[in-house]
């Protein structure tokens, strides 16, 4: 290269110095809370302790401010106060649809957006939270496939999803005042299937999901959290070994070649290595089943010999087929099976002794429907054309 040539670098390959100032304590894993505060000062034999007291303050009691952590002394709180800060994601919007279904527009660090969904229903209220901002996966049929990804998320910009939902459903319960326990909590499970890849940002999902899992917090049960995954094989068993929730994937096909444009990930693991993954799962987590995702295209993957073909697949795999009516959103390539047709394939499933609900589309109204998630700076279309061509679809 001439010496008169310029050294350039692309920004993304710059070290950064990491920012200055308090450090966040939500999301800090147990361990991580207690090494905080013995570098804070803390004597270590009473680490341990005073991680708990703060825990269940951050994580029971959802409270943000020391100076009402009143088991603790005044100059105590007063150096937590000074070190650390327990900083949440910012609610930008809020939209109620008109079934109750919320979504919320969540700005995290460096301006960057998520969405999260509650969905209030008889016997439970889930939230949809999401894992990266945009996707990395681009399938098709999906809404928040068409932005790139811009980061993962941090295990506190998870967790805090979670928590942020719980502040505006009012559901932290006063100190003194007991736990809330003896009704029926509105805010009961979380699913995996917001923004992002969640096995693409495996640690981070961790740290947050045994931290709402944790039984002196959040305290929700393992089997009230499902991972929804296009199929990363590498990370299913890492799943159930370290996190061991239950566990979804979108499969949506039944043919590698419908598969591989759907769910572009397909190239990478076919359908064969994701069932073989799949096989073991129950095994190592005890869960009781895999939950198959199946979002119904018209004329693309709903025909009576897919669904033969998709019991032949998932014989021997303990599994419930959860059909999703395509939610259609602007310049989306797909149309939505007709309903006659979607009872006539989960009919079929049934008959072959699987359970086949038909999950009914919740918040379109607001694009809070399953696939339609994107965040409102990235709402720039793609025309129906332009996608179509893309899959070859």
């Amino acid at each position: 290269m001439p010496a008169s040539a310029p050294i350039t670098q692309d920004v993304a390959t710059i070290p950064r110095k990491l920012p200055e100032g308090p450090v966040n304590l939500v999301g800090l894993t147990r361990e991580n809370l207690r090494s905080a505060l013995i570098e804070a000062g803390t004597p270590e034999k009473q680490a341990k302790m005073r991680a708990g007291q703060i825990w269940q303050w951050i994580y029971h009691w959802g409270v943000r401010d020391f100076d009402q952590m009143t088991n603790l002394a005044k100059d105590y709180r007063a150096m937590l106060a000074r070190t650390f800060v327990i900083s949440l994601p910012e609610i930008v919007t809020r939209q109620v649809s008109s079934d109750g279904t919320r979504k919320y527009l969540v700005r995290i660090a460096g301006g960057h957006e998520v969405e999260v969904v509650y969905i209030p229903e008889t016997d439970r209220g889930t939230l949809c939270i999401s894992s990266q901002v945009g996707c990395t996966l681009t399938c098709s049929f999906c809404h928040t496939g068409t932005q790139k990804l811009v980061r993962n998320l941090t295990a506190a910009e998870i967790v805090g999803q979670i928590m942020l939902a719980r502040d505006d459903l009012g559901e932290w319960p006063e100190p003194g005042t007991g736990t809330g326990e003896n009704g029926p909590r509105l805010l009961s499970n979380i699913v995996l299937m917001g923004m992002g890849e969640p096995l693409y940002n495996f640690d981070n999902v961790r740290d947050a999901m045994k931290i709402a899992m944790d039984g002196e917090g959040i305290s929700l049960s393992r089997r009230r959290i499902t991972l929804s995954t296009s199929g990363v094989v590498p990370e299913i068993a890492k799943t159930a070994e370290e996190i061991g929730c239950l566990l979804a994937v979108s499969f949506h096909a039944t043919t590698d070649e419908v598969r591989d444009k759907l769910v572009p990930i397909n190239k990478k693991w076919n359908i064969e290595a994701l069932l073989n993954a799949l096989r073991e799962y129950p095994r190592l987590s005890n869960s009781e089943r895999i939950t198959f995702e199946y979002v119904m295209l018209k004329d693309v993957n709903d025909s009576d010999e897919d669904a033969q073909r998709l019991i032949k697949l998932i014989e021997g795999i303990p599994a419930k087929i959860n059909l999703i009516p395509f939610n259609e959103w602007p310049g989306a390539p797909y149309q939505r099976s007709s309903n006659n047709r979607i009872h006539a394939f989960a009919d079929i499933i049934y008959k072959a002794g699987y359970a086949s609900p038909i999950r009914t589309p919740r918040g379109e109204d607001i694009m809070a429907a399953c696939g339609q998630l994107k965040s409102a700076t990235e709402r720039a279309r793609k025309s129906r054309a332009q996608i179509a061509q893309e899959t070859g679809l």
